[in-house]
């Protein structure tokens, strides 16, 4: 494979923005092509079967264009899907998890809050991965719904996410959590906002950095980092509105992108489903209901 054909990262809408901004810190010369499934924002609200086949759908299209690599930019998406994608494709397949581990490690309190979508905490992969690294603090996990659609709309301030901040954090910092862990890729945008709500006490953290590096790690095992001296370049698709959506993608990369339809990739794939129930078991953990 030519080391410059590009990186393709998807999510369920504009939210993985905040970990192609990372990927483009971090790797400039890389080409890199985004799908944004705002058509079916948020992946939160929908069925573990629909966001797998969805998942699956967009990965074959971002192969078709000739990605390298794809990262799964959605923690729901890869709760849901990255075993399967993972199976199904030969490329690297790299998905973002909830960073439980470091927070661990730095509360002081003992006490980590997480805010997430109800389909990341409810799914196997988040109890396994608390189970693997929550053990030496108390674990509160927050699904927020409705906290994705205020950055899908490009509301980053105004009454509604700060009404919905306010009832989301209020029983976690009313249970001494000092560590937030954002476990939805559309929150980092919301950081500003959370760090007004929060204070300067409480330490927030965005798993963003960890996917970069660990897509360099396998693109130099793979030996396929882009040898180009320049910036890579960016394509962008969209199932949703061109015109909305290339707004609000543009408000929050603070440039202006140039935004192409995606054309609704077909469901009904051929997929070998995991156990249907394994997306909405419960893990063993605190678990604030909204």
């Amino acid at each position: 494979m030519d080391n410059n054909h590009p990186v393709g990262i998807f999510d369920s809408g504009v939210g993985g923005l905040s970990v192609l901004r990372r990927i483009r810190s971090d790797l400039p010369h890389e080409a890199l092509l985004y799908v944004a499934d705002s058509g079916h924002a948020p992946y939160g609200n929908q069925p573990a079967a629909f966001i797998l086949e969805r998942s699956v759908a967009i990965t074959e299209f971002l192969l078709e264009r000739g990605a390298k690599a794809v990262v799964v930019a959605c923690n729901t998406a890869t709760a849901a899907a990255i075993a399967q994608l993972r199976q199904q494709f030969t490329v690297p397949i790299i998905g973002i998890e909830p960073a439980i581990k470091p927070a661990v490690a730095m509360t002081r309190s003992g006490v980590v809050g997480i805010l997430a979508t109800g389909h990341t905490v409810r799914s196997a992969k988040f109890a396994d991965l608390l189970d693997r690294h929550g053990r030496q603090a108390r674990v509160l996990a927050q699904p927020c719904p409705g906290l994705a659609d205020c950055v899908e709309q490009g509301d980053l301030s105004g009454p509604r996410p700060h009404a919905l901040l306010e009832r989301y954090l209020g029983p976690l910092l009313a249970e001494d959590a000092d560590t937030l862990v954002l476990g939805c890729t559309h929150y980092p945008f919301l950081t500003p906002l959370i760090e007004r709500l929060v204070g300067p006490d409480v330490a927030i953290l965005d798993p963003s950095a960890a996917v970069a590096r660990q897509l360099r790690h396998r693109l130099e095992a793979l030996e396929l980092l882009a040898d180009r001296s320049g910036p890579g370049a960016e394509e962008y698709f969209t199932s949703g509105s061109l015109e909305s959506t290339a707004q609000v993608m543009s408000r929050l990369l603070g440039y202006s992108i140039v935004l192409d339809a995606l054309s609704d990739p077909p469901l009904g794939l051929e997929i070998s489903h995991q156990d249907p129930s394994a997306a909405d078991r419960r893990g063993p953990l605190d678990h604030f209901e909204s």
